[in-house]
């Protein structure tokens, strides 16, 4: 059994290769910490989540697994 608070390798995978429901999953995930990231001034800027999210989106689309050769 894997670690609950680490999302499972698959549903990256599918994030990874565009699936939106992957892609919501993941940001589901994070949701708490980038909440807590666009805290400004004791309120969340809704511009920085929005920000924090995208850039999360971007580089999820921009990861590439290594391949391992055996």
């Amino acid at each position: 059994m894997g670690n609950p608070n680490l999302l499972p390798y698959e549903t990256i995978v599918r994030a990874t290769n565009g699936e939106p429901e992957a892609v919501d999953e993941v940001l589901r995930h994070y949701s708490k910490q980038i909440r807590i990231a666009a805290i400004e001034n004791g309120h969340i800027d809704r511009d920085t989540e929005d920000s924090i999210k995208q850039r999360l989106v971007t580089v999820l689309f921009k990861f590439r697994f290594d391949e391992q050769k055996v």
